[in-house]
């Protein structure tokens, strides 16, 4: 009985890491560092930027989900979280959960140099202060906000390798800057009315469901154009292994986009934003493959 009531302890502090969101984090991460050491991988060192993004990404979000406990508890989709639903008591332990693994997420950064450490302080505090605290309930520019923690976790794992920045490593972090206003505003728009409800001014809630979808289609452009554009300014790294999967997957994802542009219905705005998750894992998964072929 006390066995099943630890794993039942464990799976609800788990959840309120929110481990969906940081899975893929970690992964750009980790296809980050793969792009800074030019396929020269110190395995120990990618471990340790990978786990750096992975805890300070799943602090941050059980402090988020502290901090919003209250608007978790008035929406549909959240209100059975560990926080609102009452599975953690006393609430303040996700807070505590949270601000050990920052912590120890920015000392693992800290090991590894300088500009990690900077990296993995700019996704924390874009996010949880940024972004949670400051813009999500009072401006519908929440999400542009607080789109840079999004491109961290790839600029930590390739400062980690290069131990500089590259102009192909801002287009890489810019890719997933470019995801996360497509990925959060399709969602908030199939959830409209309960960010309404919480009082949240997402741009889907505060503008016609037209212009937040013309904005979710621009985005996705944009991402599909940036994707492209790191091949023709490093050729010899993001040559054709990750031309081809790239250009495929983003033809898709700007079909996608452009019919929502031409039919702006929230059922095709769903369908782009189950698609930008995959696309995003076929760039990171090309880069990686890309550079162990080359």
């Amino acid at each position: 009985m006390k066995v099943e009531y630890l794993v039942d302890r464990l799976r609800v502090y788990y959840s309120v890491t929110k481990p969906r969101i940081w899975y893929l984090l970690a992964y750009t991460a980790f296809g980050g560092y793969i792009a800074g050491s030019s396929g020269e991988v110190d395995w120990i060192r990618a471990l340790i930027a990978t786990l750096s993004v992975v805890l300070a990404s799943a602090g941050s979000e059980a402090v988020a989900n502290f901090i919003e406990r209250d608007i978790d508890a008035l929406m549909e989709r959240t209100k059975n979280r560990p926080l609102p639903s009452g599975k953690i008591k006393p609430e303040r332990n996700a807070l505590i959960l949270g601000l050990i693994l920052i912590g120890v997420g920015v000392a693992s950064a800290y090991s590894i140099n300088l500009l990690a450490l900077l990296f993995i302080l700019i996704g924390v505090l874009d996010y949880v202060v940024v972004y949670v605290m400051l813009s999500k309930k009072k401006t519908p520019l929440n999400v542009i906000l607080g789109s840079a923690a999004g491109g961290a976790p790839t600029m930590v794992g390739y400062v980690s390798a290069a131990n500089h920045i590259t102009l192909d490593s801002l287009i890489l972090a810019a890719i997933v800057v470019l995801w996360i206003p497509s990925h959060i505003w399709s969602l908030a728009l199939r959830y409209r009315e309960d960010y309404m409800k919480a009082g949240i001014p997402m741009l889907p809630v505060v503008v016609s469901r037209e212009k937040a979808i013309r904005c979710i289609s621009s985005t996705s452009i944009l991402l599909v154009v940036f994707s492209i554009l790191v091949s023709f300014i490093n050729p010899a790294l993001y040559g054709p292994v990750y031309l081809v999967p790239v250009s495929i997957s983003g033809a898709v994802l700007l079909y996608l986009s452009l019919k929502l542009m031409k039919t702006p219905e929230p059922r095709l705005a769903w369908k782009l934003f189950k698609f930008t998750s995959p696309h995003l894992a076929i760039i990171f998964t090309s880069i990686i493959i890309s550079i162990f072929v080359r």
